[in-house]
């Protein structure tokens, strides 16, 4: 197993939370504390997920929880490179819906930069990036809901 690394990178405003490895029961305290550290150094957090090997629903439970206490601070909390795979509860649930994901962190920080200038916090959320790993398909950016072949 790949030792998992977090690293942080102020960008103006915003701070980029990078993850490599694999997010699961025994990291969610470890994940939760440097998200909170991210949170404490800018009320724009984007959580770059595009070196994540696997996540289990406690790391989903963790995003979801720092992404409703930074919109409620008056922040924004913006997801990158996130696979469908590992956030497909997101998408059953509806929350995808709600929770900006983005393609890569730099169309994150462009959406983040729109955003501040316009006063908005999501007009450039394009749902989920039809990359390598990630969600794509009929639905993919217009719906939360499961695509009608699940499994």
């Amino acid at each position: 197993m790949a030792e998992l690394r977090f690293s942080t990178e102020l960008h103006g405003a915003s701070v980029v939370v990078s993850v490599e490895g694999e997010l699961d029961v025994t990291s969610s305290q470890r994940f939760d504390d440097c998200l909170s550290e991210a949170g404490e150094r800018a009320g724009h957090v984007i959580l770059d997920l595009s070196r994540v090997d696997f996540m289990d629903t406690t790391a989903l439970a963790v995003i979801v929880g720092h992404w409703r206490r930074t919109l409620a601070a008056g922040g924004t909390f913006l997801l990158a490179g996130a696979r469908y795979r590992y956030t497909k509860a997101l998408w059953i649930t509806g929350l995808a819906d709600r929770l900006p994901m983005f393609g890569s962190v730099a169309e994150a920080l462009a959406a983040q930069s729109e955003g501040s200038q316009s006063g908005g916090t999501q007009s450039g959320d394009t749902g989920p990036d039809t990359g390598s790993g990630s969600a794509s398909g009929p639905g993919a950016r217009t719906s939360g809901e499961p695509e009608a072949t699940a499994g």
